[in-house]
């Protein structure tokens, strides 16, 4: 059944974006499982989000290769620059922001992916540019 939950669970976020409480009580009516088991699966996996997100996603490698070379100091000044912390998403609903695990791109650290597209090699300039072609 969770193997179920999850497939279904993904088909919500794919189609809305994000799974919305509404979508879980109907879930939950449908297939006769407990909210709250819903609601532990869909914020144990980091891949769902529960809340509307951003035009564009934003997601910091934290990997050891990409913190060991300044990821800290990208990860600090994106939420400066964004006016937000990871894991949330700015006023205007443009960026979320968030930080995931290795993104394969440990030889071009540090990294990140907007909208999944890989950027390595950043620097503070080079995010600049990134952000304002968004």
């Amino acid at each position: 059944m969770d193997k179920i939950l999850i497939n279904v669970l993904k088909e919500v976020q794919d189609n809305d974006g994000y799974i919305s409480e509404k979508a879980m009580k109907n879930i939950s009516v449908k297939y006769n499982v407990p909210l709250a088991k819903l609601y532990g699966v869909a914020t144990f996996y980091a891949m769902f989000k529960i809340e509307k997100q951003g035009e564009h996603i934003i997601e910091i490698c934290g990997s050891p290769s990409c913190m060991l070379n300044n990821g800290q100091k990208i990860e600090d000044f994106l939420e400066k620059e964004l006016k937000i912390e990871v894991g949330k998403t700015t006023k205007n609903k443009k960026f979320s922001l968030y930080k995931t695990s290795c993104i394969g791109c440990c030889d071009e650290a540090p990294a990140m992916l907007m909208d999944g597209k890989p950027y390595t090699n950043l620097t503070i300039e080079k995010i600049k540019k990134i952000l304002k072609k968004y």
